[in-house]
């Protein structure tokens, strides 16, 4: 198999593992059903999106581990408001506030 040959297969393989999960959902409708477990994971789906996205940010670029980053102290007021409120928006206002605050201030 040449270079170019394995460069389309592999193009066409991944694009059939991204596809076809998705378009299972829609072809097969009702007709299947989940385990209850893996319904309730999907559940933190996309709480585990958003932390995957924010986390990079938060933890490697520009580490910077001082009391006033407002990155730092704003993923500190989320995780608190999450874990004391299990209200769902709770968590992005508390961090929002704080991050805006903080960024207003200077620090």
């Amino acid at each position: 198999m040449s270079a170019e040959a394995g460069l389309w297969l592999s193009f066409i393989l991944i694009g059939l593992a991204t596809t076809l999960p998705r378009a299972s959902f829609i072809v097969l409708g009702n007709r299947v059903r989940l385990p209850s477990v893996v319904q309730r994971a999907l559940r933190y789906a996309p709480a585990a999106a958003l932390a995957a996205i924010v986390a990079p940010d938060v933890l490697v670029v520009g580490a910077d581990f001082a009391p006033l980053n407002p990155k730092l102290a704003g993923v500190v007021a989320a995780v608190a408001a999450a874990t004391f409120s299990r209200n769902p928006w709770l968590p992005f206002i508390a961090g929002m506030t704080v991050l805006l605050g903080l960024r207003a201030m200077g620090g």
